[in-house]
C-alpha cells in the first residue's frame, strides 16, 4: 500500500457514521474491559512493589512525579484532541502537528533535565537529581506517539488500542518488578512508566500505519494549535491543583507521609484512571461526531455519565467503608497510616469522574477557551482548600481539599454545561439511584462491621462485603431504582462485537 493511501486510510471517518452508536457502545465495553486488564497488571505491581519496597521510595518518586507531572498535561499542546476533534484534517496537517509534538517534548525533556537540582535543593534530597533526569525522558517519547496516538482514537480503532495498552502493561510491570527483586529500589518505580510510554509508542507506529512527512509552513495549523493550546492550558492548569496536595506535603512533611498519602491517593485513583481514560477515548470522538446535534449529544452524554455513575459509586463505596482491610491487604500492615486518606478520597472521587465528563464536552464542542476559564477559576480555589489543611497532617490536606471541591461543583456543572441540553435536574435524574443504592450499602457495611467488629483483616473484608451487597440488595425493594438498574441491560444488548471486521482494522 503507498504511504499518499495509508495516509488518507488513516485519516477517513466517514465509515463510522454508519453505525456509530453501535461502535461507542461496543467500544465502550471492550475499553473497559481492556482496562480491567489493565488494572489487574497495575494491582499487581503495586502489591508487589509495596512489599518490596518502602514507603519513603516511593515518596522519592512521588516529589518528581508532582512536579514533572505538569509538563506531561501540557507535553502535546492539546494537538491531538484537535486532530480527535476536527471533521477534516490532511497530511500536511498532521505531519506538522507531529513535528510540533516532538519540538515541544524536546523542550521539555530539556527544560526537566535542567531542574533536576533545583528539585534536589526544593525538597533537600540529592537523590531528586537521578531519578529527574531519567524521568525526563518520557517527554520526548510522549512527543513521538501523540499524533499515532490521536489517528487512532479519531477512527475509534479500540481493539487497537486495547491490544497495544495490555501488550505495553505486560512488558512494563515484568520488568519493573524483575528490578524491585534484584534490590533496584526507587529506580524500578521510576522504570515502570519509561517501559510503559516506549513500548505503547513503537506499537503506536505499528498499528497506525502513518509515516510522517515533513512540516509545511502553509499547513493551515493554526487555528489547530489555537485550539489545542487552550485545551493543554486547561490540563496543564488541571495538573496544577492534582498535584498541589503531593507538592505541599512533600514540602511541609517529608518523603516517608507523602508516601503513604501518595500511596493512598494513586490506590484509589487506579480505578479512576481506568475508567476514566477509556471512556474519554470513546466519549470525546463519539460527542464530537455528534455536536452539532444538541438533543443527541444530551441524550449521549448523560448515558455515559449514568453507566460510568453505576459502575464507580458502588466500588467507591464499598473502599470508604472498607479502607483499612483493603489498604493492609493490598500494601501491608506499614501502610495502615495512609488509610484514613483513603477513605477520605473516596467521596472525592466520584466528583473527579463527572468533572472529567464536563471536560469531554468542552473538547468536542470545539470551546477549548471556555475550558480554560474554568480551570483557571477553580484552580486557585482548590490549592488553597489544600494548603489550609496542610498544618493537619495529610489528613487534613485530603478533607480540606475534597469539601473545596464538593462545595464548587454545582457551580463547575452548571457552567460546564451552558448552551446545552443538559441540565443539573437531568443530570441528578441519571445519577441518584447508583448513588442512592452505593448509600445504602454503605449502611448495611457499616452495621454488619459495628455489630460484629472482627479483628483479623480477612473477616473485616468479607464481613464488610456481606454487609454491603445485603444493603445494595435491600434497595432493590424500591420500584424505581430496581427498574433503572435493569434498564441498563438494554444498553448491554448492543455490545455485539463485529470480531473480524474488527481484527481486519487492527492488521490492516
Amino acid at each position: 500500500m503507498s504511504v499518499a493511501k495509508r495516509a488518507v486510510d488513516a485519516f477517513s471517518i466517514d465509515h463510522l457514521h454508519a453505525d456509530l452508536k453501535g461502535r461507542s457502545v461496543r467500544g465502550g465495553v471492550l475499553t473497559l474491559s481492556s482496562q480491567g486488564t489493565q488494572f489487574l497488571l497495575q494491582s499487581i505491581s503495586t502489591v508487589v512493589l509495596a512489599r518490596l519496597l518502602n514507603p519513603a521510595d516511593f515518596g522519592l518518586v512521588a516529589m518528581v512525579t508532582a512536579i514533572t507531572g505538569l509538563g506531561q498535561s501540557f507535553a502535546d499542546l492539546g494537538l491531538s484532541e484537535a486532530t480527535i476533534q476536527n471533521p477534516e484534517i490532511t497530511q500536511a496537517q498532521v505531519s506538522t502537528l507531529f513535528w510540533i509534538n516532538v519540538a515541544i517534548g524536546l523542550a521539555l525533556t530539556s527544560i526537566t533535565a535542567a531542574l533536576a537540582p533545583v528539585l534536589g535543593w526544593f525538597y533537600r534530597e540529592p537523590r531528586l537529581q537521578g531519578i529527574t533526569l531519567l524521568v525526563s525522558l518520557t517527554f520526548i517519547i510522549g512527543g513521538l506517539r501523540v499524533q499515532h496516538d490521536a489517528l487512532l482514537r479519531r477512527q475509534m480503532r479500540f481493539l487497537s488500542l486495547a491490544i497495544r495498552d495490555i501488550s505495553a502493561y505486560v512488558v512494563a510491570v515484568s520488568l519493573s518488578i524483575t528490578m524491585a527483586f534484584e534490590g533496584a529500589g526507587y529506580w524500578s518505580i521510576v522504570a515502570l512508566p519509561l517501559i510503559l510510554n516506549s513500548t505503547s509508542m513503537v506499537l503506536s507506529w505499528v498499528m497506525a500505519r502513518w509515516v510522517p512527512g515533513l512540516p509545511r509552513r502553509g499547513a493551515k495549523v493554526k487555528s489547530l494549535i489555537a485550539f489545542g493550546g487552550s485545551v493543554a492550558g486547561s490540563y496543564l492548569v488541571g495538573n496544577i491543583y492534582r498535584s498541589a496536595d503531593s507538592v505541599l506535603v512533600g514540602w511541609y512533611w517529608g518523603a516517608g507521609p507523602l508516601g503513604l498519602y501518595s500511596r493512598a491517593y494513586n490506590l484509589l485513583m487506579l480505578p479512576v484512571r481506568q475508567l476514566g481514560g477509556p471512556a474519554r477515548s470513546v466519549a470525546v470522538p463519539a460527542f464530537s461526531r455528534v455536536q452539532a446535534e444538541p438533543d443527541r449529544l444530551a441524550r449521549y452524554y448523560l448515558r455515559t455519565a449514568n453507566l460510568i455513575m453505576w459502575i464507580t459509586a458502588p466500588l467507591f463505596g464499598f473502599l470508604f467503608v472498607a479502607a483499612v482491610p483493603v489498604i493492609v491487604l493490598v500494601l501491608g500492615r506499614r501502610w495502615e497510616g495512609a488509610a484514613p486518606v483513603f477513605q477520605i478520597l473516596a467521596i472525592f472521587a466520584l466528583g473527579q469522574l463527572l468533572l472529567e465528563s464536563t471536560i469531554w464536552l468542552f473538547v468536542s464542542r470545539g470551546q477549548s477557551q471556555r475550558l480554560l476559564f474554568l480551570s483557571l477559576t477553580i484552580c486557585p480555589l482548590i490549592i488553597g482548600g489544600y494548603a489550609a489543611g496542610l498544618p493537619f497532617g495529610i489528613k487534613g490536606v485530603a478533607l480540606s481539599g475534597s469539601l473545596t471541591f464538593l462545595v464548587i461543583f454545582p457551580w463547575v456543572l452548571k457552567y460546564s454545561f451552558h448552551g446545552t441540553e443538559i441540565t443539573l435536574r437531568r443530570l441528578g435524574r441519571v445519577v441518584m439511584y447508583p448513588i442512592a443504592l452505593s448509600l445504602c450499602g454503605i449502611g448495611g457495611a457499616e452495621i454488619a462491621m459495628r455489630l460484629v467488629s472482627p479483628h483479623r483483616v480477612p473477616e473485616q473484608l468479607l464481613l464488610a462485603a456481606s454487609g454491603f451487597a445485603t444493603g445494595c440488595l435491600l434497595s432493590m425493594l424500591v420500584t424505581p431504582l430496581r427498574k433503572e438498574l435493569f434498564s441498563l441491560k438494554t444498553l448491554l444488548r448492543s455490545t455485539r462485537f463485529e470480531t473480524g471486521a474488527d481484527l481486519a482494522e487492527t492488521v490492516s
